[in-house]
C-alpha cells in the first residue's frame, strides 16, 4: 500500500514544484506577523492578511478546498485523490502556516511570562488594543444607519453575555477546547478580531497558552482538530457574509469588541486595579493599533 501511495501521489513533487522564492519568503513573513497578531487579543491576523494584500487569496483558497480527496484516498483511489489535492494552494498555505505556527509558539512564551508576572498591565495592554481596534472599525463603517446600529448592539449583547458566563472560564473540558478552537480560527479569518480575543472571551486563553508550553498533547490535538473543523466549515460562511453583508458584519464585530472589554476590565480590577504603569500599558496598546493602521492602512 505504501508503495502505491508513493507511486501515485509522489509527495516530493509538492515541494519540488515550490522553490524557495521571494514570494514564498514574503508569505512566510506575513505568516509570522499574522501569528503574532493572533496571540494578542485585539489585533487580528485577518487584518494583517488584509492590509498586506493576501486576504482575498487566503479566503478564496480556503473556501475552494475540496475534501473529496479523503474518501478517495480511503478507497484506494490514489491517482484521483492526488488530482484533487494538487488543486490546493500549497504555495500559499505551507509558508503562511509555517510562519503562523512558529510565531504563535515563540511569541506566546512572552505573553505567558507577562501574564504570570504582570497580569494587570498585560490585560490593560489588551484593553487598549481592543478599544482602539473598535474605534478604527467604527470609522470604516461609513454612514451609521439603523441597521448597522442594530448589529453593533447585537454584537455587544453577545460578547457581554459570554463574558458573564463564568462557567466557560472554569470549563476546560476537551469538548470546550474543541469548540474554542473552531471559534478561534473563525476569528483569525475575520479582519478586526483575533483568535486570542475569542479565547480570552471564553476563558480559555491562559489555559491554552499553559497547555502549549507544558506540551499537553491531547489538549493541543483537540484544539487543532477544532480549528481545522472550523476552518473547513466557516471559511465558506465568512466568504459569503463578507461579500454580501460586509458592513453589517463589521458592525457586529464592533459590538463584539466593545462588549468584550468587560473581560480585561475584570482582570485588571482583580489584580490590583489601575495605577500609572497599568494606565501606560493600556495607552501603549491603544497607540499601537493606530500606529499599525497609519503604517499599513495606506497599503490596503
Amino acid at each position: 500500500m505504501i508503495l502505491l501511495v508513493i507511486k501515485y501521489l509522489k509527495p516530493t513533487q509538492l515541494f519540488l514544484t515550490m522553490p524557495l522564492s521571494k514570494e514564498s519568503i514574503l508569505i512566510f513573513l506575513r505568516g509570522i506577523c499574522m501569528g503574532i497578531a493572533d496571540v494578542i487579543p485585539g489585533v487580528s491576523g485577518g487584518t494583517i492578511a488584509f492590509i498586506t494584500g493576501i486576504y482575498q487569496r487566503l479566503i478564496l483558497s480556503l473556501s475552494e478546498i475540496d475534501l473529496s480527496f479523503m474518501p478517495l484516498f480511503v478507497q484506494g483511489k490514489w491517482k484521483r485523490s492526488w488530482s484533487v489535492i494538487r488543486k490546493i494552494d500549497f504555495a500559499l498555505f505551507i509558508p503562511l502556516g509555517l510562519g503562523v505556527v512558529l510565531s504563535v509558539f515563540f511569541f506566546s512564551k512572552l505573553i505567558k511570562l507577562f501574564l504570570e508576572n504582570n497580569p494587570a498591565m498585560t490585560f490593560a495592554f489588551f484593553f487598549g488594543l481592543i478599544f482602539s481596534s473598535a474605534l478604527i472599525f467604527i470609522k470604516q463603517l461609513g454612514k451609521k444607519d439603523f441597521e448597522k446600529i442594530i448589529f453593533v448592539v447585537l454584537g455587544f449583547i453577545f460578547a457581554y453575555s459570554l463574558s458573564e458566563a463564568t462557567a466557560f472560564g472554569n470549563n476546560h473540558s476537551l469538548l470546550m477546547v474543541f469548540f474554542s478552537g473552531a471559534l478561534a480560527i473563525c476569528a483569525m479569518l475575520l479582519p478586526g478580531i483575533s483568535g486570542a480575543f475569542i479565547l480570552l472571551l471564553l476563558g480559555q486563553y491562559q489555559f491554552l497558552i499553559d497547555s502549549l508550553h507544558s506540551y499537553e498533547i491531547f489538549v493541543l490535538l483537540t484544539f487543532f482538530a477544532g480549528a481545522i473543523s472550523g476552518l473547513m466549515i466557516f471559511s465558506k460562511v465568512i466568504n459569503f457574509f463578507l461579500r454580501k453583508f460586509k458592513f453589517l458584519t463589521m458592525a457586529f464585530l464592533v459590538g463584539l469588541m466593545v462588549g468584550s472589554l468587560k473581560v480585561p476590565m475584570m482582570e485588571i480590577s482583580s489584580n490590583g486595579g489601575v495605577d500609572l504603569m497599568v494606565f501606560l500599558f493600556g495607552f501603549l496598546g491603544f497607540f499601537l493599533v493606530f500606529l499599525l493602521e497609519k503604517v499599513f492602512g495606506k497599503k490596503k
